[in-house]
């Protein structure tokens, strides 16, 4: 069966309409009076398609939909074609403004005013409370949520809560690299809450483990597990045969099922590296194992030999799942909203990776560039994305994400937005991100640059890192200028000419020559993403910039993330919270950065421009950055022009002299330039304690009200 669709839209001279479905590309024929119209073939009686329309010129796509269309065809053999028209969807206005928290009645906008709204971002693991359990944990966001309604804050922002035990150890400390972008990590549960008795063994490991100023990853999670495995054997029965149980298992098994066979497995063979996953025949194992390639009826045949272990995994994800809900419409009942974290990559060990193998790019791993973090780059160690695989079938990986996501949060940060746009793609074995590149990206070619006057490779004497350009391994004979060659002597070796020359073509590579190529790369993907969500959506878009993602962020209304120290006009080093775009959010420093205490003794050169620019001090710098001063910074940042104001809760403390830690370098949640840190902060004092700190809590509940958020 033949579906003819049209849409109309008036082009200018070189544009032409696009039709995509299914990772095709479909071109229209203008028909007339601005209707273009596409045939797509062989479709049958019944099937559904998804579809959206593109705008292009000069061979790239310049504008797409924000929502696709979905179109059923109809279910009568002997009807030979099918005909639907469309109209173009556009972003609607003010999107932000009709997000989640808007449509549901969680936030309301007042006639003639502009919405602002303060929050506080911390980690689940650093919570601290008189219940935990030496670790921070999902019940203990009801105590926060009554300390953020109580001082007029609308928003908690956390970081990525899924499960990342892979290797037993401290390592797996790490959030941003999960088994599964699906399941919660285990130690966020409340062992009360899942039947764990608090007898005598509970209290003495409890007082024990909430005695350390730190988190004991490996401690904290072997007794969860222990004492939750003890719970299920007493109450497992009980809780699987009941209905809640049965709809979040019905609900969740695409990926659940996976993941509690993962976990088994991993457990089993000792290592979360499913290649390994074989076994020979011999006298414990009748027949070989090969578990190393996911197939679903094998592994559906190994759930029910493993029924018992199995279950056990999905009975914790059950009662993870009751936690975090709970906490969820706790907090909203509060006028309170969650705001999650989602991590731009998978570990090339995931659950993920092994049941969506043909989505991952399983010989090479993502990082970034050099930048303010890491003078050497970041190597993640995490796989980079297929996205034309991914596209096949509408990138239902992505929305599948967002849709779990949405379960628990109302809002949601992209991490490294630009890994939509483009990647970091460095060869497996490199340690640093020096020799990297982008991906996607406009290589040149060998002659290209022998014209410029450059000989390839361009290689310093001794260091195969000492070079002017890597290849691109896709591609051979085609090169991308490497990142920070002007620091390599073979950039020293060059003449005066031949330098400037480099440095155009630096300029240019990374800052100008994939704008267009990079923003149609972005905007098929968010497009499909975003429109699938209704969460309110913001974008970490710090670093190295294309011009191209402010553009593409402007026009899908997501809000950029502005930090005064990391200015964004290379004229300026430092920016000005008053001069932030309205749909942004405003922070003093991330999990990524010094607090803003430490910040101040890092660097005394830094802190004193700051102290005479910004805060136009007189006289000395301060040497430390005492509690009128947070509070000057806070206040002024409060008072951008930032929709959303969120501030490390540390640099909330900072503010007050007695409640702030004693050592501000002891507040870092994370150091990028190690790239095995242990993630391990805790607040140095109970959730019960800041609320009942009255004046504190008065100080800042005056602020925002005072800012008008």
């Amino acid at each position: 069966m033949k579906l003819i669709t049209r849409v109309e839209y008036f082009t200018r001279w070189g544009e032409e309409i696009f039709l995509r479905t299914c990772g095709r590309l479909v071109r229209m024929e203008y028909a007339e009076d601005g209707i273009w119209k596409a045939e797509m073939d062989g479709l049958r009686p019944g099937q559904t398609v998804e579809y959206r329309y593109e705008l292009h010129s000069g061979g790239l796509c310049r504008r797409t939909e924000w929502e696709s269309h979905t179109v059923t065809v109809p279910d009568n053999t002997g009807l030979k074609t099918a005909e639907v028209k469309d109209s173009w969807n556009d972003v609607p206005a003010e999107l932000p403004l009709h997000s989640a928290p808007f449509a549901d009645g969680v936030f309301s906008v007042e006639p003639g005013r502009q919405w602002k709204a303060a929050g506080t971002a911390v980690p689940v693991f650093s919570l601290r409370s008189e219940n935990s359990f030496g670790v921070g944990e999902f019940s203990d966001l009801k105590l926060l949520a009554d300390w953020a309604a109580m001082t007029g804050q609308k928003i908690i922002q956390l970081l990525p809560v899924n499960d990342t035990q892979m290797t037993g150890t401290w390592t797996d400390s790490y959030p941003y690299s999960a088994n599964s972008s699906f399941a919660l990590h285990p130690q966020f549960i409340h062992l009360p809450a899942a039947g764990v008795e608090e007898d005598e063994e509970y209290r003495r490991l409890k007082d024990e483990l909430e005695s350390l100023p730190q988190e004991d990853y490996e401690k904290v999670n072997d007794w969860k597990h222990r004492l939750l495995r003890k719970a299920f054997d007493r109450t497992g029965k009980t809780v699987l045969a009941s209905g809640g149980y049965r709809e979040f298992v019905r609900k969740n098994e695409s990926w659940l099922l996976p993941y509690a066979a993962y976990c088994v497995l991993r457990d089993e063979f000792g290592t979360p590296d499913f290649s390994a996953w074989k076994r020979p025949a011999g006298p414990d194992c009748p027949e070989a194992e090969d578990f190393s390639v996911y197939d679903e009826a094998q592994v559906s045949d190994f759930i029910a030999a493993r029924r018992d272990e199995t279950d056990y995994y999905c009975f914790v994800q059950y009662h993870l799942h009751l936690q975090l809900s709970e906490a969820r419409d706790y907090a909203r009942s509060k006028g309170v909203i969650f705001k999650g974290d989602l991590p731009i990559g998978v570990s090339p060990v995931s659950a993920d990776a092994w049941v969506n193998r043909k989505l991952f790019n399983m010989d090479s791993q993502a990082g970034a560039p050099p930048d303010a973090f890491s003078t050497e780059g970041q190597v993640w160690c995490l796989p980079t994305y297929n996205w034309d695989e991914m596209s096949k079938d509408g990138y239902a990986w992505w929305k599948a994400r967002l849709r779990k996501m949405a379960e628990y949060f109302d809002a949601f940060r992209i991490d490294h937005i630009l890994g939509f746009f483009r990647i970091w793609e460095i060869p497996l074995g490199e340690k640093s991100g020096l020799m990297g590149h982008f991906n996607p990206a406009l290589p040149y070619s060998a002659g290209e640059l022998a014209s410029m006057g450059f000989e390839i490779p361009c290689a310093g004497q001794t260091d195969p890192c000492d070079v002017l350009f890597v290849e691109d391994p896709h591609r051979k004979g085609w090169w991308h200028p490497r990142i920070a060659a002007q620091y390599t002597s073979a950039y020293a070796m060059l003449d005066e000419s031949l330098k400037r020359t480099f440095d155009r073509l630096y300029d240019d590579f990374f800052y100008h020559r994939h704008n267009a190529f990079w923003k149609e790369s972005a905007m098929r993907k968010l497009s499909a993403l975003l429109s699938s969500t209704g969460m309110l959506v913001c974008g970490e878009d710090l670093g190295m910039i294309p011009a191209c993602v402010s553009e593409v962020m402007g026009e899908y209304q997501i809000l950029s993330l502005e930090i005064q120290r990391m200015s964004k006009d290379p004229s300026k080093e430092f920016a000005d919270p008053a001069q932030y775009p309205y749909y942004s959010v405003c922070t003093t420093s991330t999990h990524d950065m010094a607090p803003l205490r430490a910040w101040w003794e890092e660097d005394r050169k830094v802190t004193g421009d700051f102290w005479r620019e910004v805060l136009h001090g007189q006289g000395d710098v301060p040497y430390f950055c005492e509690p009128w001063i947070c509070r000057e910074i806070v206040r002024r940042h409060l008072d951008s022009s930032s929709m959303l104001t969120i501030l490390p809760l540390q640099d909330w403390l900072s503010m007050d002299g007695e409640l702030r830690f004693r050592d501000p370098a002891g507040e870092r949640i994370n150091v990028p330039a190690i790239p095995r840190y242990y993630w391990r902060y805790r607040m140095h004092l109970t959730l019960e304690k800041l609320i009942s700190c009255a004046e504190f809590n008065g100080l800042i509940k005056e602020m925002i009200k005072t800012s008008g958020r």
